[in-house]
């Protein structure tokens, strides 16, 4: 199978967009065009464009004080890395699978507070699919878990842990209504308990986790994870990468989990992970924290799994 795979940072994180096997030169006009369009600022705040074909880099070039060696901060793309190391977990049996209870791996905060059993029955994939039942939405700023209320807490796991079940209101489309049997809500808290999961489950700091079984053996020298105040690894964003090292991501998704013969990812987890799980509210495609962009490629519309963040990432 034919690929083509571009990472541009503060553009496109990563995405993963198969093609029919057939020879496709590059088009240097619509290259020249680009690197126009951003040497005008018609693009604005990119920092760099790199074009992989058939897992060999095509095009890379950087701009705006960026070089091969800048660590970018990819914001909520973040949260595509963390879905990876979730699966590498599963494959590992470092945790069980996706069905695993989330609330189970935290027995201390059980024991001093009593928790809804809707959500002491919040699984994993929960986590994954943004289908929790906590009543938190990033996109709801009156939402009591909203990312910014969880950033000035004290403790982020506690704050999270301990929010109140979702409300329904009439007009409010419930889960057993919506597409896939789930009822998308963006929240940040979600992949940062998926990364104090890993943690808890892994015996070991996320970043450190992170390196051993997917960065290092993806040639990943450098990155830089973020932490909350006390001290858990934020797998919910703000983690930093060059941009060779993300177009690596995508590579490994693109041969399902696979990286120099070594699986480093269930195949099956890949493909559950690209493929529409949830419908997001304005009518996208979300799996594990990969979002399904709908886009018209040469013509005819596809779907583009990516890594996204705020910013543009």
């Amino acid at each position: 199978m034919r690929s083509i795979l571009p990472a541009l940072t503060l553009l496109c994180a990563v995405c993963t967009l198969p093609f029919a096997a057939r020879a496709t030169p590059l088009d240097q006009a619509r290259l020249q065009a680009l690197q126009q369009a951003i040497a005008s600022n018609e693009l604005k705040q990119i920092r760099s464009v790199l074009l992989q074909v058939d897992g060999k880099v095509v095009y890379e070039g950087y701009f705006n004080g960026a070089d091969a060696q800048t660590l970018h901060d990819v914001r909520s793309a973040s949260k595509g890395v963390t879905a990876l190391l979730v699966g590498a977990a599963i494959g590992e049996g470092t945790l069980p699978g996706v069905q695993a209870r989330v609330y189970d791996y935290f027995p201390t905060f059980t024991a001093q507070h009593a928790v809804d059993p809707r959500l002491r029955a919040t699984t994993v994939q929960d986590l994954l699919t943004m289908n929790s039942l906590w009543e938190c939405d990033d996109e709801n700023q009156f939402s009591s878990g909203h990312e910014e209320r969880m950033y000035v807490s004290e403790k982020w796991l506690d704050f999270t842990l301990g929010l109140p079940v979702k409300g329904f209101a009439p007009w409010m489309q419930r889960p057993e209504d919506s597409p896939h049997g789930r009822a998308f809500a963006y929240c940040t808290a979600n992949p940062f308990v998926l990364g104090a999961v890993l943690e808890k489950a892994s015996g070991q700091p996320l970043a450190d986790y992170a390196a051993r079984v997917l960065e290092r053996p993806l040639g990943i020298t450098r990155s830089q994870w973020n932490r909350s105040p006390e001290g858990i690894g934020m797998g919910g964003g703000g983690t930093r990468y060059r941009t060779q090292d993300l177009a690596r991501f995508g590579q490994l998704v693109l041969d399902g989990g696979r990286w120099q013969g070594r699986q480093l990812v269930p195949k099956d987890y890949i493909e559950a992970m690209v493929r529409a799980q949830a419908t997001t509210s304005d009518g996208g495609d979300y799996g594990y924290q990969w979002w399904g962009l709908k886009l018209d490629v040469q013509g005819s519309p596809r779907t583009v799994w990516a890594m996204s963040g705020n910013g543009g990432n």
